[in-house]
């Protein structure tokens, strides 16, 4: 009997299915959902992943992914003010999608710039192209911790982005000398992360305030435009003090130290111990270490000559002009405009030189005088009317910081 009702069953079953059969074939019995990337479904094509070769331009990359060459040069004119087929790089990843036929013939090309940017050339029928920018979603962090040797491995103990100790160091560029941070110094730093796809870190945003305690002293940094018409951003300190000086106090950021400071009255054993004045700061370094200019300015020389070897000079303004000597190879030409912290050349050791480092020299007036004796100016300072918005803008990242605490080791400290 049981046998019975289970044939019954499965006989009422199918004819159940078969009634219903225009129903469920207007169902999406599949339920994989198609693959759309940059706003492709990549099931209909043949989908090729690749990278910029040694050797290879877009050309070689169409002929060999069956384009003609006729077709090719049309590509690239077309989209010429949008994207320069000649400046594609080596080790950037690109996609094709191509016919799913025989010719496999490719149809779109897309070249990624970063994680964030794509170049996508599409000729499937006309030929157009358009940059590709990936939603950017911004995430507030914070760090802390104490310093045992020095900033960059403190905060390489937290596993945190080379990137960001470069933006503190920049923070503090003026008002701190990384070189003479002493064990027990502490930081804080609320800052801002970029990630695309929810989950894919695209790199460091922007440091929104930091604390510096060094010597027992706090040191304040809070990112604020302060004029609203040049929307220059700037940081200050807790009083509405600016941060930034027209000098930076070294050409290096890290890896230095001042092996020979400006002397006049130097003398040296090599030359009869007799009086050879030195009217530069040397800050040695390792070989090929990036060195940046100070100040803003035009490069009004970058040369060799002699025992300076290979150096630039820079023209600052009427009163201040520096010059970099030593250096293995210049990164800028004679009428270039630079910016405050722009790299200009890299630590070598041409000319007369004993080890790599940079000689700097601190031009006033037209004469050369010793950079860390003088006064120098600071940026210019926040107007009175403008101080009021700015420290109540400052109370919450301010309560934020002073609440972040320390732990005893550095590598103990976890970064939020």
């Amino acid at each position: 009997m049981k046998k019975f009702f289970a044939l019954l069953f499965f006989i009422l079953f199918l004819f159940s299915c078969k009634e219903n059969s225009q129903h469920i074939e207007g169902l999406n019995l599949n339920t994989s959902e198609p693959v759309i990337e940059f706003g492709y479904n990549l099931d209909k094509y043949l989908v090729i992943y690749d990278t910029v070769r040694k050797g290879d331009s877009f050309g070689e990359i169409m002929d060999k992914n069956h384009v003609d060459y006729p077709m090719i040069n049309k590509i690239a004119l077309k989209v010429k003010d949008t994207f320069d087929v000649r400046r594609i790089r080596v080790g950037k990843p690109y996609m094709i999608l191509a016919k799913k036929d025989s010719t496999e013939q490719a149809q779109v090309f897309i070249y990624k710039h970063n994680h964030i940017e794509s170049t996508i050339i599409d000729f499937t029928d006309s030929i157009y192209a358009n940059v590709n920018r990936k939603p950017i979603k911004y995430v507030e962090k914070t760090a802390s911790g104490i310093i045992n040797s020095s900033l960059s491995v403190a905060m390489d103990s937290l596993n945190l982005s080379p990137n960001l100790t470069n933006s503190v160091a920049d923070v503090y560029a003026w008002t701190l000398d990384f070189y003479k941070l002493q064990k027990g110094d502490k930081f804080k730093i609320i800052y801002e992360e970029k990630f695309i796809d929810d989950s894919i870190s695209a790199g460091i945003s922007q440091v929104k305030a930091a604390h510096f305690e060094h010597g027992n002293k706090p040191f304040y940094a809070f990112k604020f435009v302060a004029d609203s018409i040049k929307q220059i951003e700037d940081y200050y300190d807790e009083e509405g003090n600016v941060l930034r000086r027209q000098f930076l106090k070294a050409p290096i950021k890290f890896q230095y130290r001042i092996s020979s400071r400006y002397n006049l009255r130097r003398r040296i054993a090599y030359y009869g111990n007799r009086v050879r004045p030195h009217r530069g700061t040397d800050f040695a370094a390792p070989k090929y270490t990036p060195i940046i200019a100070t100040a803003h300015g035009t490069v009004t020389e970058s040369r060799r000559k002699g025992g300076n070897g290979k150096y630039v000079k820079i023209r600052h303004n009427g009163t201040y002009s520096t010059q970099y000597l030593h250096m293995s190879k210049q990164a800028v030409k004679k009428g270039q405009v630079v910016k405050q912290g722009d790299v200009i050349g890299f630590v070598g050791m041409t000319g007369n030189t004993g080890g790599p480092h940079v000689c700097y020299r601190f031009w006033k007036n037209g004469k050369e005088v010793d950079p860390f004796k003088q006064k120098l100016p600071a940026a210019e300072p926040m107007k009175k009317e403008i101080k009021p918005i700015y420290l109540n803008s400052i109370v919450d990242l301010k309560s934020k910081l002073d609440i972040i605490g320390f732990t005893e080791y550095s590598s103990e400290i976890a970064a939020n």
